[in-house]
């Protein structure tokens, strides 16, 4: 079994922040191949949708606690590769990376699901949004895309998605060798 957590916030204020790019690629994932309609479930506090060895997950937790969405999807799937999705300030707009075990670096809901289920064989891809380094994470994260910035990221969760595609089929090091080049 593969679970892949997208991370964001739930609600409407939130859907088109850069926050929510978690959210926007296991969405864009999902539709790209045939996955049903996401619905609550209560018992992991996600919205979830499942094909096959894949499980999708989207915690309603809001961001810095999805830990609690995560572990609560582990204890029922102890064996499963967890993936997390989440927007990271320190890459550039466009860029992604997959990393395996990797520290939070200061990111609250990666630090969350990282407390919560540990970090052993934890996989996540970081999804660039544009931060600077000298500006304060909280004012770039709860903003939203520009026009011109919506053309890059939505580029950016194509290539999110298509990277989950390589994972799901060909296993990390596949995806990691052809999307972290990029």
């Amino acid at each position: 079994m593969i679970t892949i957590i997208g991370l964001g916030n739930p609600g409407e204020q939130y859907k088109n922040t850069r926050h929510n790019v978690g959210f926007m690629a296991i969405d864009k994932f999902a539709k790209e191949n045939g996955f049903d309609e996401f619905k609550l479930e209560k018992k992991f506090e996600a919205e979830v949708s499942k094909q096959g060895k894949v499980l999708l997950a989207k915690p309603q937790t809001f961001m810095n606690n999805s830990g609690k969405a995560a572990k609560k999807i582990k204890a029922i799937n102890k064996t499963a590769t967890f993936m997390i999705l989440h927007d990271d300030v320190d890459l550039p707009l466009g860029k992604i990376k997959i990393v395996k075990e990797r520290g939070s670096a200061g990111h609250k809901g990666v630090e969350s699901v990282i407390k919560a289920i540990g970090n052993k064989g934890l996989l996540r891809v970081r999804i660039g949004i544009g931060g600077k380094k000298s500006a304060d994470a909280m004012k770039i994260v709860l903003k939203s895309f520009t026009p011109a910035e919506q053309i890059l990221i939505k580029k950016t969760i194509t290539k999110v998605a298509r990277a989950l595609d390589s994972f799901v089929k060909e296993g990390i090091e596949k995806a990691m060798n052809e999307y972290n080049q990029q």
